[in-house]
């Protein structure tokens, strides 16, 4: 563990909603970066577990910075996909990222599962790996989740990727529409933070 506070950091992603939603949840005296300031590209994500693929690019855009890296590694899981797309998420959107075409893809699948899915509650939930690495070091790695279900429909325009189709336990609105301020205080990536700030 580090003996002094963390004062500057560089948050290791190229997904601009996920950049916002950890920007948001840093504390503000420190100094943050983004990888588009250096024009990097992300490695590539061969581990097995969110974990893994969370650490391959904190200890990558660490290394290529020489700055403390903080990363993350999300998706979503669907109990009736046999918890698909799991650390697959972003890639269900193909090379340019598309998440329509994810969420269809998700209804597709569904339906193949099961054609009357839409009057069944489809539990799923939101996981995130949090890591933090300096150059080939991990200083820490947690993970959060979040529980919920399937929407019918995707709904709402305020969040990013699988947010539309995603209504959290006890909540009956998507991610998506949900004020930001709201969600930030109960996703995944917020139950991950949690057990970060010891650090920072």
């Amino acid at each position: 563990m580090l003996k002094q506070k963390i004062n500057s950091l560089l948050i290791g992603t190229n997904n601009k909603g996920k950049l916002r939603e950890i920007r948001s949840l840093l504390p503000k005296n420190i100094k943050i970066y983004s990888t588009s300031q250096y024009n990097l590209k992300s490695p590539a994500e061969n581990g097995k577990t969110f974990r893994e693929n969370s650490l391959i690019k904190s200890k990558y855009f660490s290394k290529k910075t020489k700055l403390i890296c903080l990363a993350d590694d999300s998706g979503l899981e669907i109990d009736l996909l046999d918890k698909k797309p799991g650390i697959f998420s972003a890639r269900w959107g193909g090379k340019r990222g598309d998440f329509n075409k994810a969420i269809k893809r998700v209804y597709r699948e569904l339906n193949k599962k099961d054609k009357n899915w839409k009057n069944k509650k489809i539990k799923a939930r939101f996981v995130c790996a949090l890591s933090i690495s300096f150059l080939n070091k991990k200083i820490a790695c947690v993970l959060g989740k979040v529980d919920g279900e399937i929407s019918n429909e995707p709904r709402g325009k305020n969040g990013f990727g699988y947010d539309p189709i995603f209504i959290p336990s006890k909540e009956i609105k998507t991610f998506s529409e949900m004020k930001p301020s709201h969600k930030y205080k109960i996703d995944h990536r917020y139950q991950a933070f949690k057990k970060l700030k010891k650090f920072l």
